[in-house]
Formats: structure tokens, sequence, C-alpha cells
């Protein structure tokens, strides 16, 4: 079910017999010659989408589709927003869906980048109620799609070599499945990008020229990115029921 396609009166009904929301999050930044720039939101959204076909109780909410990628602002299509006002953002949706009755917020990232922000905002949304005394009537959990059970293990015999840190053949592949008439080819050199520390964008985009980490994303094919869909999507629909079925202290 998506939130987005529904009416609030499905809505309401919807929060008789569940709380939890899935809440795809992820950038709009450059992801190498080959890369799609939405890549990062694009494939929690994709995967959300296809666990949530078949199940009505599995609702996702609108994408998150803009993080912290300041380091990638060197190269043009990017959008990023600062640590601070990502993390306020976070807590007004996460207070808005907590207001109407949502207990379990689960959110599904794309992008490494946003996740010292997000456990930032998770901290600030929790610490409002330590101070004053009150039990928080949310909770609110970050998984990165990369690490829904099965799925690493998959990309890594998928990819033996060259799968790197960004712009990965993985990543690549998820977005060519779900559109495959967006599929880009470019040449690479060196044939897997280098690697090293990120920092501000200028030094970005002198360490890493073409925008990738450490990867090849040459590999990338349709067929290996519907398989990592449908492995992801199944653990998926597993990490939320847990999620939601956590007991109350």
């Amino acid at each position: 079910m998506l939130l987005a396609k529904s009416t609030w009166p499905e809505i309401e009904t919807f929060l008789t017999r569940s709380t939890a929301v899935v809440i795809p999050i992820g950038s709009n930044e450059q992801h190498g010659p080959t890369g799609l720039l939405g890549t990062d939101w694009m494939c929690p959204e994709i995967i959300a989408h296809e666990a949530q076909a078949s199940r009505d109780d599995l609702l996702v909410a609108p994408t998150f589709n803009i993080g912290m990628a300041q380091h990638h602002l060197g190269f043009p299509g990017t959008i990023s927003l600062k640590p601070s006002t990502f993390i306020a953002a976070i807590g007004d949706w996460t207070r808005s869906l907590a207001g109407h009755g949502f207990t379990r917020l689960y959110f599904l990232n794309g992008h490494g980048g946003n996740v010292a922000s997000i456990e930032a905002a998770f901290s600030e949304i929790y610490a409002a109620y330590s101070y004053g005394g009150q039990r928080a009537p949310v909770a609110c959990k970050l998984k990165n799609w990369w690490d829904l059970a099965g799925v690493t293990a998959l990309a890594n015999r998928q990819f033996p070599s060259g799968h790197g840190t960004h712009a990965t053949p993985s990543e690549i592949a998820v977005t060519q499945w779900a559109y495959p008439g967006a599929i880009k080819t470019a040449p690479y050199g060196p044939k897997i990008a280098n690697t090293g520390p990120i920092r501000e964008a200028l030094d970005f985009r002198a360490r890493y020229p073409d925008g990738r980490m450490g990867s090849d994303p040459a590999q990338a094919t349709p067929e290996k990115g519907g398989d990592l869909v449908r492995m992801a999507a199944a653990s998926l629909v597993s990490d939320v029921a847990a999620f939601a079925a956590e007991p109350k202290p």
C-alpha cells in the first residue's frame, strides 16, 4: 500500500491494523558517468514498492529523496541538504506520522552519507521526550537496503571484484532493472576506480574525477538488479514485520 496513492480514510483504516510505515530515504547525487543522479533514492523506493505490491499490511510513505551529499556538490545535478536541515526535516516527518498514530517508523536508506545525520535525528527526537520525562510514542529504525538479509552476500557473488563503495554495480543494476529505458554506457578509465577518504566537494572531485569510488559499474546488468531487488524486498517484509511486532517495554 502506497501512502501517496491512498486517501486519508484509507490510512485511518490502515492504522486500525498496523502502525508501521516504511520511509524510503536517499539522495540525489552524482553516480559516475553512467549512474543515474537519483540512484540513492531510487534503490530504496524500488525495493519498498516491490515489497508492498502484494502486501496489504505494508505501507510505504513518499520517498525522502534529498539527503546529505555535500561532498558530491562538485558534480552538476547533485542536490544536498546541510546536516542540520536534514536532521530537522526528518524530525518533522517523524512527528507528522507519529501524530496520526504511527508508532514504528522504518527508514530504508540508500545513501551511506545519510547515516550519521539520520541517527542524529533519531537522537534529537528521543531527547525531546527524555528531557521531558516522557515515554516516546514512536520508535524509529534505520536500515540500509544493502544490509537487508542476504543482499550483500548476493552482491559479493555477483561482483567479486570492483564492487567498491560509490557508483557500485549493485546499485546501478537495481536502477537498470527498474528503468531499462534509462541505461547509460560510457568508457571507464581506470576500469576499477581508486578509493580513499571523503571530505568536501572540491577534494572529492579531485580524488575521484569521474565520481566513482573503487567501483566498476560496467558489470551491472538488469538481470542482476532484479535478483537483488527480489532478495531485498523479501528481506524487507520480514524485517518490518519483526520491527512492528517488537513489544513495548
